[in-house]
């Protein structure tokens, strides 16, 4: 049946792979469900309701990732989305997190008609082999600014912006060791090595007293609170129309570029590399919004973590499953995930930043008009924090070095109209 559904040999991967590599996505990105809720709590939403709502709705996405897409591909309530959602919207903005949830339902309903007419895919296939790459090699660096300000290496300086933290530390010292041991796992090509890695530092932790034992299991709180709150009359008001267009364009881009990152690493592309399947994969991305929403969570999208499961060797969507019955089982065993210290899986996220490096040398160094947006995206995506950031620089970079030094025709009509668009959002949205 897995192998019917899945085509687990014609992928070259096992069950006990993908289950494997399912383990370390979710471990990877478990995060979600205690810093989301956290997050939208001071939204003034109900803590525990979001909670389960985070759970559920990340299962949703997966599920259908996996089922249908069949791509290894995890989704969740994304980290920037529910920054805007709950800082941006509710308290910087004033409207209320109902009128929030009702922009996010409509965010979805836009995205998933975009999906039905193959908008979306036709952005995502429009876009050059070399900006595919640079996305990939711009992710990779903001995953690395990521895991080492989590780990508190790389630290905040008043007159130089960052500087380096104190490396001897507990937290910067066992996330040092835990990249270490994923390095020297993967060198001995052990199946599983950054799962391993994660387990045996989250026992380190254990060892030493800074990871408490809260438990195994927990009843599930209710999800009432936050169930079909959302305010939909609120969010059509012509004021709103930027809040849900700020919700469109975001996770258009940083899905975009998930995708388009993750499947080149797990070599899930054409030689141009165009991307199968797409649509059923960002139709996924839009129904897991919507449902997400519906429950009671900010803008549900795919998951850069992801990597770490291709990384272990996931090819299939039966990764995505695996992610998405974790999450589901995650509503039972709450204390148990948290279990986790953010020391276990910063290393492991900075080794996914190295494989997604590993793009650069695809990149033809001598030609300007191809480095030249390459390096804009692997810079300006750490530089902004913003995924969405980074893609826009890039293709305007692209654009505009291949027109001006006399490579206009290598610029298509589709790259045309993305950098007029990505223009008017700088200048209209921000």
């Amino acid at each position: 049946m897995l192998e019917k559904l899945f085509k687990l040999s014609e992928h070259g991967t096992t069950i006990k792979t993908e289950v494997t590599a399912g383990l370390t996505t979710f471990l990877t990105m478990a995060y979600i469900i205690f810093v989301n809720p956290a997050m939208l709590a001071e939204a003034g939403m109900d803590q525990g309701a979001v909670f389960v709502a985070t759970c559920i709705a990340a299962a949703i996405g997966c599920f259908i990732m996996g089922f249908i897409a069949n791509y290894p591909i995890a989704l969740a309530p994304g980290m920037g989305l529910n920054a805007f959602f709950t800082y941006g919207v509710v308290l910087g903005m004033g409207y209320s997190w109902q009128a929030a949830l009702g922009a996010v339902f409509l965010s979805g309903i836009i995205f998933l008609l975009l999906s039905i007419f193959k908008v979306r895919e036709w952005i995502i296939n429009a876009i050059p082999k070399t900006l595919k790459l640079g996305i990939a090699t711009g992710i990779g660096s903001f995953l690395a600014l990521i895991a080492l300000k989590n780990a508190g290496i790389i630290v905040s300086h008043p007159a130089t912006f960052v500087a380096l933290g104190d490396i001897t530390e507990f937290v910067p010292l066992m996330s040092i060791i835990g990249f270490f041991l994923i390095a020297a796992f993967t060198a001995r090509n052990w199946s599983g090595a950054v799962m391993f890695a994660i387990l045996i530092m989250t026992l380190v932790g254990l060892l030493f007293g800074d990871v408490e034992y809260a438990g195994i299991m927990s009843l599930p709180p209710s999800i009432a609170p936050t169930f079909m709150q959302m305010d939909l009359k609120a969010a059509l008001e012509i004021s709103m129309l930027s809040v849900v267009f700020a919700f469109l364009f975001v996770d258009l881009f940083d899905t975009s570029g998930t995708l388009i990152a993750v499947t080149q690493r797990a070599g899930l592309t054409d030689e141009k590399g165009n991307i199968e399947r797409l649509g059923k994969a960002l139709s996924s991305d839009s129904i897991a919004t919507l449902s997400g929403a519906a429950l009671g969570t900010s803008t549900t999208t795919s998951y850069i973590e992801s990597a770490s499961g291709v990384a272990a060797g996931g090819r299939t969507g039966l990764t995505a499953v695996v992610v998405g019955l974790l999450f589901v089982l995650s509503i039972f065993f709450s204390p148990l995930a948290g279990m986790i210290p953010v020391y276990a899986t910063t290393g492991a996220i900075f080794y996914v930043a190295i494989l997604m490096l590993f793009n650069l040398k695809q990149i033809d160094w001598d030609d300007i008009t191809e480095a030249a947006p390459v390096t804009v995206v692997l810079l300006f995506t750490p530089l902004t924090f913003s995924i969405a950031h980074g893609i826009t620089l890039a293709f305007i970079t692209y654009t505009f070095t291949k027109a001006l030094c006399g490579k206009a025709n290598e610029v298509s009509t589709s790259v045309w109209i993305l950098t007029a668009l990505f223009i008017a959002k700088i200048i209209f949205v921000g």
